[in-house]
């Protein structure tokens, strides 16, 4: 397939993608070259979402690499905070980053306008916004993003608001069968056993670590819940921020309506006094004339 050729379909407007597709393949049949035409032809048209990507990190390359810097730390940070190598406030801060690096390139798609001349709706915006966090924090997710060719949205299915976390599975239950009657331990024994067990060093290490990786687990769990509500007060935000702009776009377009409306009146109403004001001077005109013409028939009976 001509690379360069197809690339450049993912950076056309959405409408055209089709009709210029099908055209590069109609010319590669005509050269003679139908697996290469074949390929073409199979290429999928985006998703307005996906289209939106591919635009903004076309258009944003410093940005995208930024995104994607900052979504590598940000699974580094998780990955430290559940070996015990990091902590909750450089999760934050890893986190903070990504959110910011993502902010600066959603506003390259803000400005994305559709083939009617609207603003992409907020829906479109959000399915943007989480196709470019999938591709910040998965590596599965990043090569298309990456490369402005997306042709559908992503979303991140791992576990909470960042990358995926890879946790040991549970050891097996097993079941130990009861024991016969010549086994059984007698009663005093017990608590010789526990204390010889508190007394073990290897034995209290053990217990401590547990201890340790299952707080590691919970404050990572902690942070997790408090990064996906503030994700989902953003949202929120977002939103509102959306339809406050949009009520003000309406009230804008009201406004220009009536200025317009306004201006039509004004002209019609200086036409009307300009036309008042001719009506005026020939009715002063007619005025004279009659005055005129009737002092010249008295001089004209007069003299008779």
């Amino acid at each position: 397939m001509p690379a360069d050729d197809a690339d450049a379909l993912y950076g056309l407007p959405l409408e055209e993608f089709v009709p210029e597709r099908d055209a590069l393949a109609k010319r590669l049949r005509d050269e003679k070259r139908r697996a290469e035409a074949d390929d073409v032809k199979a290429l999928r048209k985006p998703s307005v979402a996906a289209w939106a990507v591919n635009q903004a990190v076309r258009s944003q390359r410093k940005a995208a690499r930024a995104l994607w810097d900052a979504g590598d730390a940000l699974v580094a940070a998780q990955d430290d905070l559940l070996a015990g190598r990091g902590d909750a406030a450089g999760l934050r801060a890893a986190a903070d980053g990504e959110r910011a690096a993502l902010d600066a390139l959603l506003e390259a798609a803000r400005g994305l306008l559709t083939r009617e001349g609207r603003d992409l709706g907020e829906g479109t915006i959000e399915r943007v916004r989480e196709t470019l966090h999938a591709a910040a924090i998965e590596p599965a997710a990043r090569d298309d993003v990456a490369a402005g060719r997306a042709t559908r949205e992503r979303a991140h299915t791992g576990m909470g608001a960042f990358g995926a976390v890879s946790t040991p599975a549970p050891a097996s239950r097993r079941t130990t069968p009861a024991p016969r009657p010549e086994e059984r331990a007698e009663p005093a024994q017990k608590p010789a056993k526990k204390k010889a067990k508190r007394d073990d060093p290897k034995a209290r290490e053990a217990e401590r670590a547990a201890a340790a990786a299952e707080e590691r687990k919970r404050a990572a769990a902690q942070e997790r819940e408090r990064a996906a509500a503030e994700e989902r007060d953003r949202r929120e935000a977002a939103r509102a921020r959306a339809d406050a702009e949009r009520e003000l776009r309406d009230a804008r377009r009201v406004l220009e309506k009536a200025q317009r409306a306004a201006d039509r009146a004004n002209e019609r109403l200086d036409a009307a006094r300009a036309a008042a004001d001719e009506a005026s001077a020939a009715l002063a005109d007619a005025r004279t004339r009659e005055r005129d013409a009737a002092e010249a028939l008295d001089r004209a009976a007069k003299s008779g």
